[in-house]
C-alpha cells in the first residue's frame, strides 16, 4: 500500500453511491475501477439506461465493470487494497471479500443492526424513527452482518422525505467513510461486532406498498407519502384516475368522515379523511396532459371536478 493513498475499487449503483464515488475521486486515494449493476430498461420498456454510478464513472474516464454476478477474477487484475461498496445491490461471495488486501467495506445508511437490507432509509421513515445514521461495516458473507468500523448518527427531521434524508445521509456517509479510510491506512481501525439485539430488516420496496390505505391513521399515511418521495411515489385512485401524492401535511382537526373522503378542496390543499385524523394534500400529480406536479392553487384554478368535496379516494 502506498502511504499517500489506497488503491481502491468502488461498487455502487444509485445517486447515493455516486456521491461517495465523487468524493473518493477527489481524495488522495486512487479509484482503479468502478463496479455497478448492468444497465436496466427505462420506464415503459425503453432502452436500457446506465446507473448514476456508471454515468459518473464514464465522465471521469474510469474503467467500468458490470457483471451479472461479481467474481474474484473480475477484480484481480486491479490488485486493490480495498473494495468500497455503497448500495451496490449484490451480496459479495467469499472469494471477492478475501481478495483485496484490506478486504471489503460497506457504507450502509442506518445504525446497524437496525435496518439491515435494501431499503433502510425508506423503512426508517415508514417506522417513524427519530434517529438514523451511517454505519461503515467490514463486509462478510451475510446480509449487512459484518463488524462495524464506524458509525455516525443524525436526527430525522419532522417533515423529512426519502429525497431529503438520502442527501443528508450521503453527506454524513462521505465524511464517515473518509475518516475510516484514514484509520484503515494507519492500521488503527477497530471493527466491533454488531449487537444481537435490535436487529430489523429493511426488505426491498414493492410498488404495491405505495398505494395509500386511507383506513390507516393520518400519521401512517403521512409517513408513507414522505417515505415514497421521490420513488415510487405514494398513490391512490380517485374517479378513475391514479393520483400520485407528493406532499401533504397532518391537520389538527376533530373532523370525522369516511376514510378517503374529500372534506374540502381549497387553495391551501385537498383535505382527506383518514381512519383517524385528516390529511391535507398540498402537492400531487394526475395522469392528464403532461402529468405536471400540481399545487392546491393549480387544482382550484383548473376546477378539477374529481377533487370536489364528497368524492372518495380509493
Amino acid at each position: 500500500m502506498d502511504k499517500d493513498g489506497l488503491n481502491l475499487l468502488f461498487a455502487g449503483t444509485p445517486d447515493f453511491a455516486a456521491a461517495h464515488l465523487s468524493a473518493l475521486v477527489a481524495s488522495q486515494h486512487r479509484v482503479r475501477a468502478v463496479i455497478t449493476q448492468p444497465d436496466k430498461p427505462g420506464k415503459r420498456g425503453k432502452r436500457p439506461l446506465p446507473s448514476p454510478v456508471k454515468t459518473l464513472a464514464e465522465s471521469l474516464d474510469l474503467p467500468v465493470i458490470q457483471p451479472p454476478r461479481l467474481d474474484a477474477h473480475d477484480i484481480r487484475p486491479f490488485s486493490p487494497d480495498l473494495l468500497i461498496v455503497v448500495a451496490y445491490g449484490q451480496i459479495l461471495r467469499k472469494p471477492v471479500l478475501d481478495l483485496p488486501k484490506l478486504g471489503c467495506i460497506n457504507v450502509h445508511a442506518s445504525l446497524l443492526p437496525r435496518w439491515r437490507g435494501a431499503a433502510p432509509i425508506q423503512r426508517a421513515l415508514l417506522a417513524g424513527d427519530r434517529q438514523t445514521g451511517i454505519s461503515i461495516m467490514q463486509m462478510d458473507e451475510g446480509l449487512d452482518t459484518g463488524d462495524v468500523l464506524a458509525q455516525a448518527q443524525l436526527t430525522v427531521a419532522t417533515r423529512e422525505t426519502t429525497f431529503t434524508l438520502t442527501r443528508r445521509l450521503a453527506d454524513l456517509g462521505i465524511e464517515t467513510l473518509l475518516g475510516t479510510l484514514v484509520q484503515l491506512q494507519a492500521g488503527r481501525a477497530v471493527a466491533r461486532p454488531q449487537s444481537v439485539r435490535g436487529v430489523t430488516y429493511a426488505r426491498k420496496l414493492e410498488k404495491s406498498e405505495a398505494e395509500i390505505d386511507w383506513h390507516q391513521t393520518v400519521t401512517r399515511v403521512d409517513r408513507q407519502i414522505r417515505a415514497f418521495n421521490p420513488d415510487p411515489v405514494a398513490f391512490s385512485q380517485l374517479q378513475g384516475l391514479r393520483i400520485k401524492v407528493w406532499q401533504a401535511e397532518i391537520l389538527n382537526t376533530d373532523l370525522t368522515a369516511a376514510a378517503g373522503k374529500i372534506i374540502a378542496c381549497t387553495g391551501a390543499g385537498v383535505d382527506v379523511a383518514c381512519g383517524q385524523g385528516t390529511l391535507r394534500i398540498t402537492r400531487l400529480q394526475i395522469p392528464v396532459g403532461k402529468g405536471s406536479l400540481l399545487s392546491a392553487v393549480d387544482l382550484m384554478n383548473a376546477r378539477r371536478p374529481e377533487f370536489a368535496p364528497g368524492n372518495i379516494f380509493g
